[in-house]
């Protein structure tokens, strides 16, 4: 990965959650779980681009990028779904099911390689 003058934002952007949760053993958790399932997914994205077409490695990893994609989606939704009363919790876990399933069909199903 090349280093230019923003790489270092999300990092930072991370301990500064980290430091502000007081202790909760949750938010540690969330915070530090998302920035390494957002750095495997940068990494399975930057493989993704290497592969060659139509081979059994990329399609692995097509997989792997839609799985790690769908879990920071449900990741998120689940954090701000409790925030909102539930007609709004209703539709943020409605809008994450859309663009899951968006995502499924497009790597997919919509086989243009």
């Amino acid at each position: 990965m090349v280093m230019d003058g923003n790489n270092w934002l999300p990092g930072v952007k991370s301990v500064l959650a980290i430091y502000q949760s007081k202790g909760d053993a949750w938010s540690v958790a969330f915070v530090m779980s998302a920035y390494f399932v957002v750095l495997l997914l940068f990494w399975c994205m930057q493989l993704y681009v290497r592969t060659t077409p139509y081979s059994a490695q990329r399609w692995k990893l097509k997989e792997a990028v839609w799985s790690l994609s769908t879990f920071l989606t449900a990741m998120s939704s689940y954090k701000v779904a409790n925030l909102m009363p539930w007609p709004v919790a209703l539709v943020v876990w409605g809008m994450s099911a859309a663009v899951s399933f968006g995502a499924f069909y497009e790597f997919f199903l919509h086989r243009k390689d």
